[in-house]
């Protein structure tokens, strides 16, 4: 196996033009268990760990560029107030020293439908900038995903940064495991309020080929949560509006039967984790003032 070091993030491009076939490795959390386990033999890594530039992020006025080797640790300890979908996602990976390691891109990358940061990136709406020795483009995060563990990267392209839309109102994520980290998910649901546009946005993961959004249960939900008053006068939103978004949620999936759960199992979690993060979320927004962005950690 042959192991390439680059320097700099333009020796990283050309090195990955020249080997189209080498498999980026920054943190190493996914990539060395299947090395580990024999379930992956690449003929070339191509570490990134010492372009100081993707471990480094930036608040924008409107969104945080993450450098694709940001970790989960530092978005917990440093971007939890912008970002809280994102930080409560990664408080449940793995054990502290896979949180000091992983990152979103080497998630991005990997495109697992269990990965926990895509269902608040898609909840909080998010684009991943991609580079190549041919030049940049922007990947909105839903079109990033194209199947089980496939992504949109061309063989020559790396991530560089992803674009996540800085909160202005409260965010929420849930997962189903056998416990609350160290585990992959059985699924997952992430939500996100975004009072200034008036509308809710969702993520679900471990429950389709890829990681999806709730679209049609969105489109309920804003429609009555508008029809109904509910953005300007914070009154609870009624049990059986709550019930038909998170009926909609649920039947966002295609979910399979696998060992960690049954396909029916999974559209159940989905309609309960819909309906809890809605509460938590809205809860929020109506109280210590509308557009509160904490969150705590929750699990379903």
């Amino acid at each position: 196996m042959e192991f390439l070091r680059p320097g700099t993030w333009e020796e990283a491009l050309a090195a990955k033009a020249e080997h189209p076939t080498a498999v980026p490795i920054a943190g190493g959390t996914d990539v060395m268990v299947e090395l580990n386990f024999d379930r992956r033999r690449p003929g070339c890594l191509l570490d990134l760990g010492r372009i100081a530039e993707l471990r480094e992020w930036e608040v924008g006025e409107e969104n945080v560029r993450l450098g694709a080797a940001v970790t989960y640790t530092a978005i917990i300890e440093d971007l939890s107030t912008r970002l809280p979908g994102l930080a409560l996602a990664a408080r449940t990976v793995g054990s502290p020293q896979i949180r000091n390691r992983g990152s979103v891109g080497g998630n991005l990358g990997a495109a697992s439908p269990a990965g926990d940061s895509h269902p608040a990136l898609l909840s909080a709406g998010a684009e991943v900038e991609v580079e190549s020795v041919r030049g940049t483009r922007f990947i909105p995060v839903t079109e990033f995903y194209t199947g089980v563990k496939r992504n949109a990267l061309a063989a020559d392209e790396l991530i560089k940064t992803i674009h996540v839309k800085k909160a202005t109102g409260p965010q929420q994520f849930s997962k189903v495991g056998t416990r609350n980290a160290m585990v992959i998910a059985v699924c997952a649901f992430g939500l996100a309020l975004h009072p200034e546009t008036r509308t809710v946005r969702t993520g679900i993961g471990s429950a389709a080929p890829t990681p999806v959004r709730a679209r049609e249960a969105e489109d309920f939900l804003n429609a009555a949560l508008a029809d109904g008053g509910f953005w300007e006068s914070g009154k609870i939103i009624s049990p059986s509006v709550a019930r038909r978004f998170a009926e909609l949620a649920s039947a966002a999936c295609s979910p399979i039967d696998d060992v960690r759960g049954t396909a029916a199992y999974r559209r159940l979690a989905v309609s309960v984790m819909a309906r809890r993060t809605l509460d938590w979320a809205w809860d929020g927004y109506r109280g210590a003032g509308r557009g509160r962005t904490e969150g705590g950690a929750r699990c379903a």
